[in-house]
């Protein structure tokens, strides 16, 4: 039954794989899933550590992909990473070139540097800071 119900429902109700209105105008994802708040739409904990698990292995994966030294890194310096390109994508942190060349080579301090030098620093100073401050002692903060 679940997967007749599953084909019907995909057929019915569409399936969107990013956010959008339905035509009620509530916020909506994946098939006919509420999670506009105003008409108690939610996810569960449950459903978010799921996501963010997918989230997390994606950026790894591409991480590894762009950068063939990254596992090489210590695990904390790897998760400041991780967590760059979690809060501005793949592209975004590969724009750090001195900062991730910094990195290749070891140059733990040059980096921490390069990151408190960037206009990320600015915009999001004590994420940055703890992040930066990971990437120098490669302790997790």
């Amino acid at each position: 039954m679940k997967e007749r119900l599953t084909k019907q429902l995909r057929r019915d109700e569409g399936e969107r794989f990013s956010a959008y209105q339905d035509h009620l105008g509530y916020w909506t994802i994946g098939v006919g899933r509420l999670i506009d708040a105003r008409r108690g739409g939610v996810i569960s904990a449950e459903e978010s550590a799921y996501l963010l698990s997918n989230d997390i292995d994606s950026r790894i994966k591409s991480l590894e992909k762009h950068l063939p030294w990254f596992n090489d890194l210590d695990e904390a310096r790897r998760g400041a990473l991780v967590n760059m390109a979690f809060q501005m994508g793949i592209n975004g942190l590969l724009g750090f070139k001195n900062t991730l060349e910094a990195v290749r080579t070891g140059n733990y301090e040059q980096a921490a540097k390069g990151m408190r030098e960037s206009k990320w620093y600015t915009q999001t100073p004590n994420r940055a800071e703890r992040i930066a401050k990971q990437m120098e002692t490669g302790e997790w903060q």
